[in-house]
């Protein structure tokens, strides 16, 4: 009985991430673990990898490194990684966590949960990724291995200006 009611929660779960695309994205300030303020509106005219997680989030701490490697892999080709922490204790704890890692983008602090409310994450980690002109165009529940070939193509595709229809076409053949 746990197995299928933890089965369906995950599928509901999913089933209702999909329908959570094709929205503004709900603009924040939040400080970075230096104190700069970033306000994601800032970043319009870019694509932009928003990544909802927590220290404590095994989840989370196991995708991170690929995080890292997808960005280092597009930086500088109009894409922004950010990634929000939801601990409730600041900077403290993630600042050691991304030392060890070598997070090179900003981590921003959201210890009041101002991102997950704005946007309805209902766990972590979660993924927002906003286009050029701001709309959420694909989120993702769970941890992905955002270094794949597949992630890759997916958000070179998106910097190229290809859109969703004719990459996934472009992917059958």
């Amino acid at each position: 009985f746990l197995l299928i009611a933890l089965g369906s929660a995950l599928y509901f779960q999913r089933l209702q991430a999909g329908g959570r695309a094709g929205f503004p994205a709900p603009d924040f300030v939040l400080s970075d673990l230096q104190g700069r303020a970033h306000r994601l509106s800032e970043f319009r005219g870019k694509v932009v990898f928003l990544n909802v997680w927590a220290t404590w989030c095994p989840p989370c701490r196991m995708e991170m490194p690929s995080m890292e490697q997808l960005h280092r892999r597009l930086k500088g080709k109009e894409f922004v990684m950010l990634a929000v922490s939801e601990d409730e204790d600041g900077s403290q704890s993630v600042q050691s966590f991304i030392n060890k890692i070598g997070v090179t983008f900003p981590v921003l602090i959201d210890p009041d949960g101002v991102v997950p409310n704005r946007y309805g994450v209902t766990g972590y980690p979660e993924t927002f990724v906003i286009d050029r002109e701001g709309r959420v165009i694909q989120h993702t529940i769970g941890p992905e291995d955002w270094n794949s070939k597949s992630s890759y193509r997916y958000f070179s595709a998106l910097l190229e200006g290809v859109s969703e229809t004719t990459q996934a076409a472009g992917e059958d053949t």
